[in-house]
């Protein structure tokens, strides 16, 4: 199943961006994470357990000095895409996606961190492998990896 999961997402980033009406490049992530801070949105108690105990002044200083400098990898992506919202047929294949309130242009990283990160908790690590194998990129950065997890964490 992690190998059609990692196929679908690679049609999903096939999409063409020019005709995607909703942004979650970096810049407009950032905001509505720095919003979510300031609103208090922030569910500290669900953090990733690396993170467990952070406060919201921490969570944002990191997420600010760890911020990607190189040009984002633009694809339209889901920004979600972890088991509970991919449909599957009762043999495993996907056949399409549900919450896709953080739809839109963003970093292809953004959706293979939040999916690798949610079939190794859930599954393997091995699992998490065979998704980005069936996606293409078997040597994803990990620091652009790690910062959208992170990033997350304001969702």
């Amino acid at each position: 199943m992690s190998a059609a999961i990692g196929a679908l997402l690679h049609d999903l980033h096939q999409l063409p961006t020019a005709t995607c009406p909703f942004d979650r490049r970096l810049s407009t992530a950032i905001r509505e994470a720095e919003a979510a801070a300031r609103t208090k949105e922030v569910d500290l108690d669900s953090l990733d357990t690396t993170r467990a105990g952070w406060s919201i002044d921490r969570l944002l200083a990191e997420l600010h000095a760890t911020r990607p400098q190189d040009p984002e990898d633009l694809v339209v992506g889901h920004g979600d895409p972890c088991l509970p919202n991919i449909l599957c047929t009762d043999d495993g294949r996907p056949t399409g996606v549900v919450d896709v309130s953080r739809l839109g242009v963003a970093d292809r990283h953004n959706d293979l961190a939040i999916a690798t990160r949610n079939l190794t908790a859930n599954w393997s690590k091995t699992e998490a492998t065979t998704l980005l194998t069936a996606y293409g990129l078997e040597n994803p950065d990990p620091a652009k990896l790690a910062f959208y997890r992170l990033l997350d964490e304001f969702f």
